[in-house]
């Protein structure tokens, strides 16, 4: 089993940063230049896909570039909410709850905080800012895949996600977020992919509250 120490926290903040991304609204993707008519078809697509995730609950499996790898079950309900249960011996939980993102180190009893709103995740998250210059259609080679790249080209240090969607007539839009790639400002590449993806489930806000290991008892 692979524990927190053998897994460097920097590519868990480049996952956290990719699974952020599942809340794109539909304004974050950008018009490449040519040819302008399909990629916008296709880009309009992705957005439906991602517009079309109320909830989605699936298990998930994160690799690092060393090829070590952790898995999970995802729970996510839009806006901006997100959590991903680790496997128990890495010993740590990610949170999103709409304001705020934590990562939560149980091994160490440390909480980090992210505020959304003071970086692109904010525009990822609220569909009333304009994110358009950062996200474009990159090529897949298949006509049933989708590739699309976020990046913010002023602020490097977020790194960059590219999220995949495969052709499911089952899933919202006809197509289902199957994995992500992220890459942060040190090049360490983190892989999520996704399976048993289920839409539509009935998921509390409670879900996204988290005991505090600062404190003896109590939820944040």
């Amino acid at each position: 089993m692979i524990t927190l120490n053998r897994f460097p926290k920097i590519t868990l903040r480049a996952a956290i940063v990719g699974a952020l991304s599942l809340s794109v609204p539909a304004a974050m993707l950008a018009m490449p230049a040519a040819p302008v008519a399909a990629q916008a078809g296709q880009l309009d697509q992705a957005v439906a896909a991602l517009r079309g995730i109320s909830t989605m609950t699936a298990n998930f499996t994160q690799t690092d570039r060393k090829g070590q790898s952790l898995s999970g079950v995802l729970t996510l309900k839009r806006p901006g909410k997100i959590r991903f249960d680790y496997q128990k011996s890495a010993k740590m939980l990610v949170v999103a709850n709409g304001k705020s993102l934590y990562l939560i180190d149980y091994e160490v009893n440390q909480v980090q905080r992210w505020p959304i709103g003071n970086s692109p995740l904010g525009a990822l998250l609220d569909p009333n800012r304009d994110v358009k210059k950062y996200g474009k259609l990159v090529p897949s080679g298949s006509d049933n895949v989708l590739s699309v790249e976020v990046r913010d080209s002023k602020h490097p240090e977020y790194g960059v996600i590219t999220l995949i969607f495969t052709r499911n007539a089952n899933a919202p839009g006809g197509w289902q977020l199957t994995n992500w790639v992220a890459l942060d400002a040190q090049n360490g590449r983190t892989t999520v992919r996704l399976t048993n993806q289920r839409y539509g489930v009935a998921v509390a806000d409670s879900a996204f509250t988290f005991k505090d290991p600062r404190r003896s008892t109590g939820r944040r």
